[in-house]
């Protein structure tokens, strides 16, 4: 008999409950999003929530995990292939840019990434988002071939997420259009 909480059944509100906590945690960040809305959001009960995940923090963990999947998946399947060959180093930023704009078109994933970010004084939080900039690194190292690719990629990214999530396309200011290239 199975340990309890390892059922295939599990595993799929596992999968269920981790997508539902991306656009939870989207909205509210991790301090303001509780595990009460998450599981009325999928459908459950708290302590059901807990027997899937021992706590708050396990279960945003998971969720970071799940969104670096996503994003390694992502790059890789709208980015050149593996160097750029055939491209210039300007021409594979660019696709890689591209492929990551790809990502956060609808912001969901952005504004949770930008949570993640902020929750970090949570040890297990601090781990799981370690882990994703670590395979993020490594994914952008083998599309662009080489370190001074990779920290151009990341700071190209972390302008292009102040842009769209402040959404200086829109906005006919001087300031504005500098951030965005208008």
């Amino acid at each position: 008999m199975p340990a309890a909480g390892t059922s295939t059944k599990s595993d799929e509100r596992r999968r269920v409950l981790v997508a539902a906590a991306i656009g939870c945690f989207a909205q509210k960040g991790f301090y303001g999003t509780t595990t009460h809305e998450i599981a009325d959001w999928v459908g459950i009960s708290q302590p059901y929530l807990y027997r899937l995940y021992p706590n708050k923090q396990a279960l945003f963990a998971a969720t970071v995990d799940h969104v670096s999947v996503v994003m390694t998946e992502t790059l890789v399947a709208h980015s050149p292939a593996s160097g750029g060959a055939g491209l210039t180093s300007e021409e594979a930023l660019d696709a890689a840019r591209g492929a990551y704009a790809a990502l956060v078109a609808d912001q969901t994933i952005l504004r949770f990434l930008m949570h993640a970010n902020c929750a970090v004084g949570e040890p297990l939080v601090a781990e799981a988002v370690r882990r994703c900039y670590a395979k993020q690194v490594d994914t952008v190292r083998q599309l662009l071939g080489d370190d001074d690719a990779v920290r151009r990629w990341f700071g190209a990214g972390m302008l292009d997420n102040v842009v769209a999530v402040l959404g200086l396309a829109d906005i006919d200011e001087p300031w504005a259009h500098v951030l965005s290239a208008r």
